[in-house]
């Protein structure tokens, strides 16, 4: 269920504050010690700002789901501090935080009305019947139940019931609300609805959201900013776009988006694909002149049927996969590498996609290689 906290007055604002931070994770180390010990977080620091949709993103297994119930104070670090603003809270319990979470399962009680629900934690911090009403009302209408409110959640959807459980977590106005996949055990319409919801309730309340997910589209979709995070380790920190198309390193690209990895030659600020091809990039930091994997997105490159002209890549249609929004064409160059580009598909009556089995010459949008850090 939510953990319920001490009363904190709402954000005056509703943006992202770029200095001011919420929540300071500094150099934190989590060890799970037993039969064999386990390094779940590893020398982690993160800075999560005031007023922002901060997401947590990785596979399972990499540390997410320990980092977020360290903020909570649902297990202490082994090793150094966070922190809520300039405050170390790093050894506090869950209830003297400032902070609310909610988990997967919502954990409502299903016996009790939508409205008993959101005020069952305002009742236990002994508020005043009159403020926990007022907190009620607010709560119902910033979530869109108020026709629902003495329906016990029981009768209720599976949406409706995360709006309830989001309700009671937002009641007591935490300076910090945490999320732990909440969309995970909705239908895939739903989960897209919900994802437009939350991003429209932490703007609303202007409380700084901490997401964590699996799910790269919900991250791209709702985050101010997200954190890859791989192995216990965070691998780039940064704006969805950024991430998405200036991934730091290859397990970023890869996980993020469908992606093309290319055999290339750095020199300077150009590289050559071995598969034929020259482009101006940028290289990142420590990435030195030679061999180098890059990148290409596959909707950052056009395909036509026929052979590759000056500027193109020459390679052979193996499979055209029609998915209603797109076409997807999976190519293969000359190196044997394989390639697949993603094509919009035009109304009726538009360029027909290239042919399985016949030749092809592709061509990569400027600025579209990106070189990758191993």
């Amino acid at each position: 269920m939510t953990s319920q906290t001490a009363h904190a007055e709402p954000a005056e604002a509703a943006i992202a504050d770029t200095t001011a931070i919420a929540v300071d994770v500094d150099r934190v180390s989590k060890i799970f010690r037993g039969e064999t010990e386990v390094r779940a977080l590893d020398d982690v620091s993160v800075g999560i700002r005031k007023n922002e949709f901060f997401t947590l993103l990785g596979p399972s297994g990499c540390g997410k789901t320990t980092l977020l119930r360290l903020i909570a104070g649902f297990e202490p670090p082994t090793m150094g501090a966070i922190r809520l603003g300039t405050r170390d809270i790093s050894r506090l319990p869950p209830n003297q935080r400032p902070i609310n979470t909610v988990f997967q399962n919502y954990a409502l009680f299903p016996h009790m009305s939508v409205a008993q629900n959101i005020a069952f934690g305002l009742e236990m911090l002994g508020k005043p019947k009159a403020e926990v009403q007022r907190t009620v009302d607010e709560m119902l209408r910033l979530v869109r139940m108020e026709e629902l409110k003495n329906r016990r959640t029981s009768e209720i959807s599976g949406g409706q019931q995360q709006r309830v459980a989001l309700a009671r977590a937002l009641a007591p106005h935490p300076e910090v609300l945490l999320l732990d996949e909440p969309l995970s055990a909705l239908d895939l319409k739903l989960r897209k609805d919900m994802q437009i919801e939350l991003k429209r309730l932490q703007h609303e309340t202007g409380i700084t959201f901490i997401f964590v997910t699996h799910d790269q589209e919900e991250a791209l979709t709702m985050s101010d900013r997200v954190a890859v995070m791989s192995a216990g380790k965070i691998l780039q920190v940064g704006r969805p776009r950024d991430i998405y198309e200036r991934p730091a390193e290859r397990f970023v690209a890869n996980f993020i988006g469908e992606s093309n990895f290319l055999d290339a030659t750095l020199s300077g600020g150009t590289v050559e694909l071995a598969a034929g091809g020259r482009f101006d990039v940028r290289v990142p930091e420590g990435v030195r002149d030679g061999a180098v994997s890059v990148l290409v997105r596959p909707e950052h490159a056009s395909v036509r049927s026929g052979e590759a002209a000056e500027g193109e890549t020459g390679a052979t249609v193996e499979n055209v996969v029609y998915s209603g929004e797109a076409t997807v064409v999976h190519l293969r160059l000359a190196t044997g590498e394989a390639m697949k580009i993603r094509l919009a598909n035009a109304p009726q009556g538009g360029e027909a996609p290239p042919q399985t089995g016949g030749a092809a010459a592709i061509r990569i949008a400027p600025g579209a290689v990106t070189v990758l850090k191993d």
